[in-house]
């Protein structure tokens, strides 16, 4: 990721004993990095959605059993740490891959050695979703490459929903990382940036991301998607994704549905981006994912810049009314086109990703 000519991931280490990470939930106003030095700093941050995205938030919680490590490299930190950062968030399930994969490291080693392992396995998860998110790249350029090659020149328009890029994952994204490769590519690309209500992940972030990238694009209404897919002004839709269970169901931010079902009906194909460390494969259908139920704040306030550069919350409904907010829905396998992984495409359902993604 470059922000005013600067690399950055979006996480990453401080000394032995802290990590940074971008805080989105000042973007795109401010840019502002965050020091974490504890579990509970990690746990914090998942849960407040300064960190957020299915690999990033995975990433996160590993550096948080490091950190607990530290601190204390006993068995019972490492099983407080492990629970305290589970039950920060229930749907994305790189969450739960990550700290099962940071304890298998640990568990049964020498307590002397146990900081620096924790502090090599949190680095080597961040590595591996870098080189993860550039294949899944590779793999989607292939077909904006095949869109775009349709199009006689003019801009490939993709609709995308919420936030699947750099910021979700650790560098790169998953749904973004081909468009910014179509790009770099000299392929033409527009992107339709849904706003998403309530967090607005993409009118703030993914806006944010594109444009400092030199990507054109145009934010939109959450509910103008189907009418730009009805006027033909979407090629192909690319989204990202929490947890994909084994009949090839997807968890994705709340909305995904409704642009999956008007991509259907207006045959406009509807990709899903996502490292095998989505997968989960102990779920059978999408009705068994725990669907996140948020602060109703999220929906009834909200944050913006005043015109002296100043930030101000307001709320932006009626005084005593109620809110629900699911921060996710569930899009049935049937109305996706396909899964792009970093081990290839396949076709939406449990035959194609069994060929591609392991157990």
């Amino acid at each position: 990721m470059n922000i005013n000519g600067r690399h950055y991931r979006t996480i990453w280490p401080v000394g032995d004993d802290a990590v940074e990470v971008i805080d989105q939930t000042k973007l795109p106003h401010r840019f502002r990095t965050v020091t974490l030095r504890s579990a509970d700093d990690c746990a914090r941050a998942i849960s407040e959605m300064i960190v957020r995205g299915a690999p990033l938030i995975g990433a996160t919680a590993a550096y948080g059993i490091a950190l607990a490590m530290h601190d204390d490299a006993s068995d019972e930190a490492l099983d407080r740490a492990h629970d305290l950062l589970l039950a920060t968030r229930p749907t994305a399930v790189n969450l739960h891959w990550a700290l099962k994969r940071m304890c298998d490291a640990l568990r049964n080693q020498p307590r002397s050695e146990r900081v620096a392992i924790a502090w090599r396995e949190a680095a080597a998860i961040c590595d591996e979703d870098v080189e993860t998110c550039r294949s899944i790249g590779e793999h989607g350029l292939k077909i904006l490459r095949e869109a775009g090659a349709t199009k006689n020149g003019a801009p490939l328009n993709i609709l995308t929903h919420c936030n699947a890029g750099w910021l979700a994952t650790v560098d790169w994204g998953t749904a973004l990382a081909p468009i910014y490769m179509a790009h770099d590519a000299g392929i033409a690309t527009h992107v339709w940036v849904d706003e998403t209500r309530p967090r607005n992940q993409g009118a703030a972030l993914t806006a944010f991301e594109l444009g400092a990238h030199g990507v054109p694009h145009t934010i939109i209404a959450d509910n103008a998607g189907g009418h730009y897919m009805q006027a033909g002004e979407v090629d192909l839709c690319i989204v990202g994704t929490d947890r994909v269970t084994a009949n090839g169901d997807v968890a994705n931010k709340i909305g995904t549905y409704l642009k999956a079902l008007a991509a259907k009906d207006n045959g406009v194909p509807f990709y899903v981006a996502l490292p095998s460390s989505t997968m989960d494969w102990s779920l059978h259908s999408g009705r068994e994912i725990p669907i996140e139920e948020r602060s109703a704040d999220e929906l009834l306030i909200m944050t913006g810049r005043l015109p002296d550069g100043g930030l101000a919350t307001v709320e932006i409904a009626n005084p005593g009314s109620g809110a629900a907010n699911p921060a996710f829905d569930v899009t049935p396998a049937r109305l996706v086109t396909g899964f792009i992984t970093d081990r290839g495409v396949c076709e939406a359902g449990p035959e194609g990703l069994r060929a591609l993604l392991p157990k």
